[in-house]
């Protein structure tokens, strides 16, 4: 626990434990009482329970979902300095769901959240610089974004590294990183990563398509 004058204990802030018991109820399924824990907070203009109340309205836990209100939401929180709600806000963009579909403005948002970190920022940048979507195709700064959320810890972005570094006939620097993002993702991700190396040449690959479609079904690696 953190010490303040004196060696005192200090306690959490009031909105730090509404925060924590919001996110406990939704890890437990009680998703109206977590969006109630997170309205609370929300009240006092903490920019954490404002992006967390934009998540509960986009997602629909305990609440109608409503991607106008999230947004609205988002913007608030990113007015506020919040870096998960511009990366929020630049999905919705990025979807056109409860704001117009806006590539540019999706760009920029996560160039924001990038420029303070985000990891998984920097791997939607490497996809819009691979893709061309508000910018120019880029192979060069996909790779570097790519890396850079690699090394940040982001699944998606230890995924597409690999892939770079496969494609660019580099497969034993990408089988490490393929390892990494197989430790780091979840059961979706895991479905994504098992389909996109069933079918490679190489069996070290199709091995680990064996391996995501294990963890995506049971949890587990048998």
């Amino acid at each position: 626990m953190a010490t303040g004058r004196a060696g005192a204990a200090v306690a959490p802030g009031i909105i730090d434990v509404q925060l924590a018991l919001g996110q406990i109820c939704l890890d437990r399924g009680g998703a109206a009482q977590a969006a109630e824990w997170f309205r609370i907070a929300a009240r006092g203009g903490d920019a954490r329970a404002i992006n967390m109340l934009g998540r509960c309205f986009e997602r629909g836990w305990g609440v109608l979902a409503d991607p106008g209100q999230a947004a609205a939401c988002y913007r608030k929180a990113a007015d506020r300095g919040d870096v998960w709600a511009l990366f929020n806000l630049a999905d919705l963009h990025c979807r056109g769901e409860g704001v117009p579909a806006d590539d540019e403005a999706a760009y920029r948002l996560y160039a924001a959240a990038a420029r303070r970190g985000h990891a998984k920022a920097l791997n939607m940048l490497g996809l819009f610089h691979e893709c061309g979507r508000a910018v120019p195709v880029d192979g060069g700064a996909a790779r570097a974004f790519f890396q850079a959320a690699a090394e940040g810890g982001d699944c998606w972005g230890r995924f597409n590294h690999a892939r770079m570094l496969t494609l660019d006939g580099r497969l034993e620097e990408a089988l490490p990183w393929f390892r990494r993002a197989l430790a780091a993702g979840f059961s979706d991700f895991h479905r994504c990563m098992a389909d996109a190396l069933a079918g490679h040449p190489d069996s070290r690959l199709r091995a680990l398509s064996r391996e995501a479609e294990a963890l995506a079904n049971t949890g587990h690696i048998p």
